[in-house]
């Protein structure tokens, strides 16, 4: 349960063992494990004091092995330290972990928490991500290779990989974990981050949708745990877009609030770790239905839900500059530009899901701002340094590629066969993705590559399944300009 972060479940596994053995040091650093939620919200205060309060516990049992006081020691000295080095902290409890498996190299358990460490510290990796990622990787696949059905090492290279740059890496990881952890709504779902990197929209879907009836298995068994259902249905929105189901997608968006209701309904539900950000599931799930379907002045008119976090504000701002950027509405961009510039730093501290990303998403919006004010050349500029810092640092989860965006300016300005070399990049990154085809496709008409136009169009029609079920313009644009060379 703690390799799969069911954190609520694995409280009370170790609570029991605490209860019926008074005496176990490791129940306590067990409790302790599951305050400490590297790849969400990190450590808030208050789980921090919780968290201080059991390791402390745990010393003071006086554990019985060498191997046991090295377990609790690196978790101390990570909980004790001063929050605002939490990504040195993480550094050291990673090299602890790393003692601790040269140590004693047959523990399995201290090859997966080291390997958690490393990935732990990669995400915080504010200069070369990627290449600390690989050395996770270095530590976590042989580790995976070696115990196949250990959750830890499935789940921990899933998240390493969680990029487009490695996402392919992860596949096997991606294609074992649920058959490993069946039970876990969160396991059920993780491989989805993978499928959806490659653009593999019906596995992706499949994933979430087995999430979802986990999840609701859970609630009517009074588990806890249930509100990873809507980071399940964050996942199946996305998805619904880019396979070009937009009832689907619209269904989902429109029951947001409707599910937050329910969710909010069930006894305990405000410990659990997903139910934390169920305002910014409120922006992001219109915001997301919105922009991919290129309608901006919907974008516009999303409201700010009470309370909202920090980084639910952030990224609302981060969507209207867009659309704003797009309906050349200066006066919106400037005011949205202007708040997410004030909040820039606390987003950046919170460990929201957008904070990875933090400097890409500001240098999107004073791009949209730019082009706004009708400086295109300024506009793309800036969009193309965000582009090569995502390329760099890696792309958020539900997202819009900077590369796709700053593809579609070059397209608005009349520069097809520019846009089109752009598209191309995108595409290798983030493979399938239905307005970057459709994008692409439309670059190559402009560019007089007709052949490529036809490549590009046909693939959208095959990753919609023959758009059946999407309204879209860009399907109908699809099917005539091959009606067309067909004639």
């Amino acid at each position: 349960m703690l390799h799969s972060f069911w954190y609520e479940e694995a409280r009370k596994q170790f609570a029991s063992v605490a209860h019926y053995d008074p005496s176990c040091a490791m129940a306590q650093w067990g409790l302790a494990m599951t305050e400490w939620r590297p790849f969400w919200d990190g450590m808030p205060e208050e789980r921090r004091r919780a968290g201080i309060a059991e390791i402390d516990e745990a010393a003071a049992l006086h554990p019985k092995t060498d191997r046991e006081r090295l377990y609790i020691a690196a978790l101390s000295t990570y909980l004790h330290s001063d929050p605002a080095q939490n990504a040195v902290a993480v550094g050291i409890y990673a090299n602890a972990m790393a003692s601790l498996h040269t140590a004693y190299p047959s523990d399995v358990e201290a090859l997966a928490f080291y390997g958690l460490g490393l990935s732990a510290a990669a995400a915080l990796d504010p200069k070369d991500p990627i290449a600390a990622d690989r050395k996770a990787l270095a530590v976590l696949m042989p580790g995976f290779d070696a115990h196949p059905n250990h959750p830890g090492f499935a789940h921990y290279i899933i998240h390493t990989c969680d990029n487009p740059q490695l996402a392919r890496e992860a596949l096997p990881a991606a294609e074992k974990y649920a058959a490993i952890a069946p039970a876990s709504a969160h396991a059920l779902h993780m491989p989805g981050h993978i499928f959806a990197r490659l653009g593999m929209w019906q596995e992706d879907i499949a994933a979430n949708l087995a999430s979802v009836r986990a999840s609701e298995l859970a609630a009517k068994e009074h588990l806890d745990g249930v509100a990873h259902e809507m980071h399940a249905y964050e996942f199946l929105l996305y998805a619904y877009l880019q396979d070009g189901d937009d009832a689907h997608a619209r269904e989902i968006y429109q029951n947001t609030n409707p599910l937050i209701q329910h969710l909010a309904a069930i006894p305990g539900i405000q410990n659990d770790g997903m139910y934390l950000y169920t305002s910014y599931m409120q922006v992001e799930f219109p915001s997301i239905y919105h922009l991919e379907r290129h309608e901006w002045k919907d974008v516009l008119a999303i409201s700010e839900p009470p309370p909202p976090l920090i980084s639910s504000r952030y990224f609302r701002l981060w969507a209207q500059t867009i659309a704003a950027g797009h309906l050349r509405d200066a006066d919106v961009a400037d005011q949205a530009v202007a708040s997410a510039q004030s909040i820039y730093r606390t987003v950046a501290a919170e460990g929201s899901p957008i904070s990875a990303e933090i400097h890409v998403t500001l240098l999107t919006m004073q791009a949209w701002q730019s082009y706004a004010h009708h400086r295109d050349a300024e506009a793309l500029a800036q969009l193309s340094a965000s582009a090569d810092e995502q390329d760099r640092v890696g792309q958020g989860e539900v997202d819009i590629p900077a590369r796709e965006m700053y593809a579609d300016m070059l397209l608005a300005e009349g520069r097809p066969a520019e846009a089109l070399a752009q598209y191309e990049i995108d595409l290798k990154l983030s493979p399938n993705r239905f307005n970057g085809l459709a994008g692409a496709a439309q670059a190559a008409v402009g560019a007089g590559r007709k052949d490529e136009a036809g490549r590009l169009y046909g693939q959208l029609l095959q990753v919609t399944h023959g758009g059946r079920q999407s309204q879209r313009p860009e399907i109908s644009r699809a099917r005539a300009f091959l009606q067309q060379t067909k004639n």
